[in-house]
């Protein structure tokens, strides 16, 4: 019988295994001392938690913990997705599919405004009609991730009601809503037998087909985060009929095959054997103690426990999020799923492919070399037809975008925002304004499930005049956090961009990720024309300051609001200033002390608009040329 492990850890990473399963040994100990516990224990156990917590926090914590305590406590506290959505004044619908294979899943609709709720919508002949939306979680998630937040105008999912979309939630089997099944019972082995196959194969088709079907719509766009993007990737690939029932693709924080852990032990240890994950939490639902230490933890001691754990793991540092935040939304995060969802992450990222579960483990020391004679098969990705749009972190450690782009269709769009992280692009403080336009452009412009050439023209076309206008956008956000008037804001930039020899706000590297398209004039498939912009390396900050000032509140008419966007279709002629993608980030007490600007905005249109780049005329022209600009040079090219 082969050994595990041999020749494939050394002494150090022996040391972290053997560590790890004493950590889940007595982690297991404490879980079971706990729930046989009293409750008035376990309350004085919160309640000393709390006292250590307000006796070693500095000031500026329990400010920040006052601060918004009010909708940050009533969002933590919501006991469900329902109760969520009540708080900021939507009704929600409960809905249950059952898969080909017996789960039965939990479904959540929102399909009223404000004061539509005696409409019917999408249900019959003289119903509203409207477009639909559908969104997905991430691992370890459920749908209450969208609207756990503590802004009205930074949810996506009541943002997209308000403009008037037929929203739709997903969740996958085993997780909070979804945890039922004809056939088994969720103390059974059978029923956490699944990994991201039968996400792929039942749960996200199926879900699909009754929403179209409750709906009466032949098709509706896909919005997913995380492991709700890979789920949408190998769905696509093995489901032909689906391409024509999904009219965009719209993947936040994308994941197909991470690079893997920023731990080098941990990363060490589950790249040797996927396995052992099975012996450190068993074969049903992982982390299941996780709800446990939300019980009995203090939430700010919990919301720390979290971040520590986040750092490292993934090296993410979680500043775009704030504490008000973290407190509501972290104690929605976890939801269950099984085991072996993670192993098969762990099996893609070990053989760095995006491919099927690996029931057929090799056993690292073998005589025989049937490995040879198999292969995993890998999600044909290339064949997905729906357009995707990919909007990703610069800071993600998870994404690895020139690896996905080499396995999508050549017409994907990826678009970077730069200094975001991960879980930024569900609750960042300016989720709104560096991540809706992006979404909101790809919405408006692919409205059926033909894919035709124009469409994506379209899609082109507002992609680049949201990013052009970005430049207006940090103005008009400044001055909203600042207090100052636009003016004011205006010459605080003119001043630094004086003082740096700049033309542009931005101080990051932007780029355009070259996306090949079917061209709208012609029979021939043609690359679309992208500025590519890079500045000196001593222009660039190593990380950008974000300040606790965020986006302007959408209720304010004029100010890129939903009621005030103006849709892409619109303005196909040309290339106007319509809106800002880019941050809210823009300080100006910083620009008053010298600091310059520090600025986080997508990285797929440089600020700096040149001949040789785009101008307001059209999309550029071919080409290249150095320019000058104030004492610095950049190289600016167009890819032809």
């Amino acid at each position: 019988m082969p050994i595990p492990f041999i020749g494939r850890l050394n002494i150090v990473e022996y040391v972290a295994l053997v560590g790890s399963f004493l950590l889940v040994g007595l982690e297991a100990i404490i879980r079971v001392l706990t729930l046989a516990l009293p409750s008035p224990l376990i309350s004085l156990f919160y309640r000393a938690s709390r006292r250590l917590f307000n006796r070693f926090s500095t000031p500026a914590h329990k400010r920040a913990e006052q601060r918004k305590k009010s909708i940050s406590t009533s969002v933590r506290d919501a006991s469900d997705f329902v109760d969520l959505c009540r708080l900021y004044g939507y009704e929600a619908e409960e809905h249950i599919t059952q898969t080909k294979d017996g789960f039965l899943l939990g479904l959540h609709r929102l399909a009223w405004k404000k004061g539509e709720e005696g409409q019917k919508i999408n249900s019959g002949p003289n119903s509203l009609k409207k477009k639909v939306v559908y969104l997905h979680h991430g691992l370890l998630m459920n749908s209450e991730v969208w609207v756990c937040l503590t802004d009205e105008q930074r949810c996506l999912p009541f943002v997209l009601v308000e403009k008037g979309y037929d929203v739709w939630l997903g969740n996958n089997r085993g997780n909070k809503y979804s945890k039922k099944s004809v056939a088994h019972s969720p103390k059974s082995l059978e029923f956490w037998n699944f990994s991201i196959d039968e996400f792929a194969f039942h749960d996200i088709p199926d879900s699909i087909t009754y929403i179209l079907e409750t709906t009466g719509q032949e098709s509706l766009s896909y919005i997913g985060f995380s492991q709700g993007t890979a789920q949408a990737f190998a769905t696509l690939a093995i489901h032909p009929k689906l391409n024509q029932q999904v009219n965009v693709f719209i993947a936040l924080a994308p994941a197909m095959s991470p690079a893997g852990l920023s731990n080098g032990i941990v990363d060490a240890l589950v790249k040797a054997s996927p396995q052992v994950l099975f012996l450190l939490f068993g074969r049903r639902s992982i982390l299941s103690s996780a709800t446990m230490w939300q019980s009995i933890l203090y939430p700010p001691i919990f919301v720390r426990a979290i971040d520590v754990g986040l750092s490292f793991l993934f090296n993410w540092q979680t500043k775009n999020i704030s504490l008000s935040q973290k407190l509501a939304a972290y104690p929605h995060l976890y939801s269950f799923t099984s085991t072996k969802s993670v192993v098969h992450w762990f099996q893609i990222i070990r053989n760095k492919s995006f491919q099927m579960y690996d029931d057929d483990v090799h056993p690292p020391v073998s005589i025989s070399s049937s490995s040879k004679y198999t292969k995993v098969a890998k999600y044909p990705t290339r064949n997905i037809k729906t357009p995707i749009v990919l909007v990703y972190g610069g800071s993600d450690s998870l994404v690895d975008i020139k690896v996905m782009l080499k396995e999508l269709p050549s017409q994907t769009v990826a678009t970077e925002i730069p200094h975001y992280e991960h879980l930024d692009f569900l609750w960042g403080r300016d989720v709104d304004a560096q991540v809706f336009p992006h979404v909101f452009d790809a919405l408006d412009s692919f409205t059926d499930a033909l894919h035709s050439k124009e469409e994506y023209a379209r899609y082109q076309l507002a992609r680049q005049e949201s990013l052009l206008g970005s430049g207006n956008a940090y103005q008009k956000h400044a001055a909203k956090d600042s207090d100052v008037s636009a003016s004011e804001a205006s010459n605080a930039v003119d001043e630094v961009q004086n003082r740096n020899g700049t033309d542009s706000p931005l101080s990051y590297k932007s780029r355009d990720r070259p996306s090949a398209i079917p061209s709208p004039f012609g029979t021939t498939r043609m690359r679309t024309p992208y500025a590519q912009v890079v500045a000196n390396e001593d222009d660039q900050p190593s990380s950008p300051d974000r300040p606790e000032s965020r986006a302007a509140n959408p209720d304010d008419k004029g100010d890129g609001s939903p009621e005030t966007r103006e849709s892409p279709t619109a303005k196909l002629k040309g290339i106007g200033v319509r809106r800002g993608s880019g941050g809210s980030s823009l300080s100006l007490d910083s620009m008053r002390e010298g600091k310059g600007i520090s600025l986080g905005t997508s990285k797929a249109l440089g600020g700096v608009v040149t001949k040789s780049g785009i101008d307001a005329k059209g999309l550029g022209n071919a080409g290249g040329e150095e320019t000058k600009i104030g004492k610095k040079k950049k190289r600016v090219t167009v890819a032809p």
